[in-house]
């Protein structure tokens, strides 16, 4: 994990927009994640993936929400997003 910058302004993909609709994620989520990621890591040059922690549903129950952004680029482009219910096998360590 790294100490990444928070994202405020970005650009969202074709791909990821059509991935966020299919995976009925919000960009207010995305939002969210850029601006307060709880972790970063780099998995190549000039790609990151952001990720933080969410409760969502009735009952609540835990989710990963991972963002993977170009930050090679100005402004950062998300490339694509999903999430995940296996919340420890992408939480890296602190």
């Amino acid at each position: 994990m790294t100490n990444a910058q928070p994202i405020a302004h970005y650009r969202i993909s074709e791909h990821a927009r059509n991935e966020m609709s299919r995976r009925q994620i919000s960009e207010s989520e995305i939002t969210s994640v850029l601006a307060a990621p709880e972790q970063v890591e780099i998995v190549r040059e000039g790609r990151a993936v952001y990720q933080s922690r969410f409760q969502i549903g009735d009952p609540p129950k835990l989710y990963l929400v991972r963002v993977f952004v170009d930050v090679d680029v100005i402004p950062p482009v998300v490339v694509t997003v999903y999430r995940t219910s296996k919340v420890a096998k992408y939480w890296g360590k602190e």
